[in-house]
């Protein structure tokens, strides 16, 4: 009895693989579901704070708001400067504020208090983090953050942009999945019957900007962003800024995937495109 050559066993695996890639590709180039621009006068959020803005997610939304003519000032708060925060700074749209304890926003109530939203990007990866000090980080610091924005704000309407995952599940193997489920729930739970409303957006793979990403960051971004999972930061801001200029809109409680963020981001391009006209 024959049997298949090595290259054959190998070939016809990549070739299934090639054609449900191929597949997937062009069936999401040719879906037509983009979101009509919005007419409407945007709600108000001249005044921002960003939240993690040192890190990849955050560096994306920092860019896009520093090139959005809607936005006139931004607060940073962060632990460290990074050079897209100083240039911010030095084109006088940044206001920064090195701060350490995110359990603790006493120090910085006049900070939270002028924004209209607030974009949270501060995270870490769960490799070699126990539960508990995730659960700091991804549950505790946002929920104690919104309890003391909420506090200090006199604004009828705010709004609170979370990041955070795809293929999440209480019922996860995956600690960071649980975990941010959790988050998830306690900050809209936390939000309801207040002026808060908590948007959660769950991206697949995150592409960093242009000055932050290097081949690597750049080949896996190029190879799921054909087939609608992977979104760049800067898509994220943007998406975030839409969200925010629709306002009520969106309730709280809403989530957005890795598709909704990249309509949203084109919607919002093609809003500030057609307003220049």
């Amino acid at each position: 009895m024959k049997f298949p050559q090595k290259r054959t066993i190998l070939f016809v695996p990549l070739a299934l693989f090639a054609v449900v890639y191929v597949y997937g590709a062009i069936s999401l180039a040719l879906r037509d579901d983009s979101i009509a621009v919005f007419e409407q006068p945007a709600a108000g959020y001249e005044t921002i704070a960003i939240f993690g803005a040192s890190g990849t997610a955050g560096d994306g939304i920092l860019k896009a708001a520093l090139a959005n003519p809607e936005i006139g000032k931004i607060h940073v708060i962060t632990r460290r400067a990074t050079p897209r925060i100083e240039e911010g700074v030095a084109a006088g749209k940044v206001q920064m504020t090195l701060h350490m304890d995110y359990l603790d926003y006493a120090a910085i109530h006049e900070q939270i208090a002028d924004a209209d939203a607030v974009y949270w990007a501060i995270g870490i990866s769960s490799v070699g983090v126990d539960e508990q000090t995730y659960g700091i980080i991804h549950v505790d610091f946002p929920a104690r953050f919104v309890a003391e924005w909420t506090s200090v704000s006199d604004k009828p309407d705010i709004s609170f942009h979370y990041i955070s995952s795809s293929d999440i599940s209480e019922d996860s193997s995956a600690m960071w999945a649980r975990e941010k489920v959790r988050a998830e729930r306690t900050l809209f739970a936390f939000a309801e019957e207040t002026n808060l409303r908590v948007i959660a957006y769950r991206p697949d793979y995150i592409g960093p900007t242009r000055e932050e990403a290097h081949i690597g960051q750049d080949i896996l971004y190029w190879f799921f962003a054909p087939l609608g999972a992977a979104v760049k930061a800067e898509q994220i801001g943007k998406a975030m800024f839409e969200v925010t200029a629709r306002g009520s809109e969106f309730e709280n409680g809403d989530k957005l995937g890795t598709w909704s963020i990249i309509r949203f981001s084109d919607a919002y391009d093609r809003r500030l495109t057609s307003a220049k006209r």
